[in-house]
């Protein structure tokens, strides 16, 4: 998904997105105007992807270390 009116989440913390889809979610139910909300839906939808992405990287980072050739490797 591409929306011009949105930058890099690189810049974002994670609680920053939170915050974001929280606000973005209340302004959704807010509008009467159906292109309005179904920018917002596009907006919403590219934060909770970029949420989603962020958890799946953590996840596979902590699997690694946890799984590493460093553990399965013992030297006496």
């Amino acid at each position: 998904m591409f929306n011009p009116l949105v930058d890099s989440f690189d810049s974002l913390s994670d609680l920053e997105i939170d915050n974001k889809i929280s606000e973005l979610t209340r302004k959704y139910f807010i509008s009467n105007n159906p292109q309005v909300q179904s920018q917002i839906a596009t907006i919403l939808e590219m934060f909770k992807l970029e949420i989603e992405a962020r958890s799946a990287s953590q996840r596979l980072k902590e699997q690694n270390n946890e799984n590493g050739l460093d553990n399965l490797i013992k030297v006496s």
